[in-house]
This record gives structure tokens, sequence and C-alpha cells, in this order.
């Protein structure tokens, strides 16, 4: 007969939160921002494929933050979501607050039922239209949703890079400024972030149904000069 060992609750959801919280402390940072005109979202990210940052629908937006595979299944699996919606239903019925929401419920239960919880940490960024305003939701990965009113920070020096920003974010800027303010905040006193080792996307209407742009290293580039 096999033996058990008893571990109590509250030990075993300490030792899961602990082990998500390293696996994301891992991985670099990443700011989202509301600017006069649309969102911003910056990360520090060296690959030029493996994108942090993406679209997930016409206004809506996806970063994500630890370990890159759980989060881009997340990624895959709210495009999924937002096409099924927005097809059995309508385009406008796919807002971000439903979409996180989905989110949510999928972490909560890796978090509490899951072999081991998702070592992840995930913003989904709304730009706001005729019917819903601009919003940031950040998602944790025990499935906690925070709704940030003008700039959130992921990763694992969070906490120190929202501090440094913050210093700068006291009223809403332009593009161009917000940019510059997210990547000295990700960059620090002591450092300096290469362009190419930045990627960055952006939520602007441009007149067209889509939103969402990424920019290219000579965008950043004339935009941080």
């Amino acid at each position: 007969m096999s033996n058990y060992f008893y571990v109590a609750p509250e030990q075993l959801i300490r030792d899961r939160a602990e082990f998500a919280q390293k696996g994301i402390a891992r991985g670099r940072s990443l700011v989202g921002a509301i600017y006069d005109t649309g969102v911003l979202l910056v990360a520090e990210n060296p690959s030029a494929s493996l994108n942090k940052i993406s679209e997930v629908y016409d206004r809506i937006a996806f970063a994500g933050v630890g370990k890159y595979n759980e989060f881009d299944r997340l990624r895959e699996a709210g495009i999924r979501w937002a096409d099924g919606t927005g097809f059995t239903y309508s385009r406008e019925d796919v807002d971000a607050r439903a979409l996180a929401n989905y989110y949510a419920q999928h972490l909560g239960d890796m978090f509490t039922e899951g072999q081991k919880p998702l070592e992840v940490e995930i913003l989904v960024a709304q730009l706001g239209g005729k019917i819903r305003p601009t919003k940031l939701y950040r998602i944790a990965y025990e499935g906690t949703i925070t709704d940030e009113t003008r700039y959130a920070v992921l990763g694992g020096d969070a906490e120190t890079i929202k501090g440094r920003f913050a210093t700068s974010e006291e009223q809403i800027h332009p593009l161009g400024q917000t940019l510059k303010n997210a990547v000295e905040a990700l960059a620090g006193p002591d450092r300096k972030i290469d362009v190419t080792d930045l990627e960055v996307g952006i939520l602007e209407d441009r007149g067209n149904r889509r939103t969402f742009v990424r920019l290219t290293d000579a965008e950043v580039s004339e935009l941080l000069s």
C-alpha cells in the first residue's frame, strides 16, 4: 500500500507561489502604459523571433513575461477565444475584461489543481473606442486580476521598475516621451538598453479596424532620439 505525505494546504499554496515567483523573476521585465493617443507596450527582449508582445484582436494586445512556451500558449488560446466569440456573437462583444477573466480562470485552475503553476504573468491591453475605455489588466500567476489605472510593470524586478517609472509618469505624455520614460525605467541608472534589445508595440487608432503596430528598430530609435 502506498504512503502519502500530508502537506498543509497553506504550505502547499506558499510553495506553489514561491515556485511561480522564482520562474517569473528569471525573466526580463515589461512595461505597459497609456499615452495621449494609445497604449504602449515595451519589453527588454534580445530575441528577434520570440515575441513577448502580440496582437490578439482588433483593439486588444497581449504581453507576457516568465516562461515563454507557457505564456505563448496562453496567447494562442486567447486568440482562439476572441475569434470564436467574435464569430459567434459580434466583434463588439470581444473585450479585454472578458479576455482577462478567461485567462484568470485558466491560471487559477492551474495554480490550485495543476501539477505545477504556470510561471507567467500577463497583461491584456485594450484601446478605447466609442463604447469602451482604454484599459490595462494585469493577470498574475495565481489568477488575480488587477485593473491598472495608467501603467503596469510585469516581471522579476517589477516593484523597482514601477517606482522609477512612476516618478516620470505623473501625467499622460505623448508616445515618444512615454517610451523614453519606460526604457529608462527598465534600464535603471547604471546601464543602457540597446534599441535592438527592445520589443515595442502600440495600440493606436489610425483609421483602420486593426490598431496594433509593432515598431521597427528605426522607428524606436527615432522616438528615443
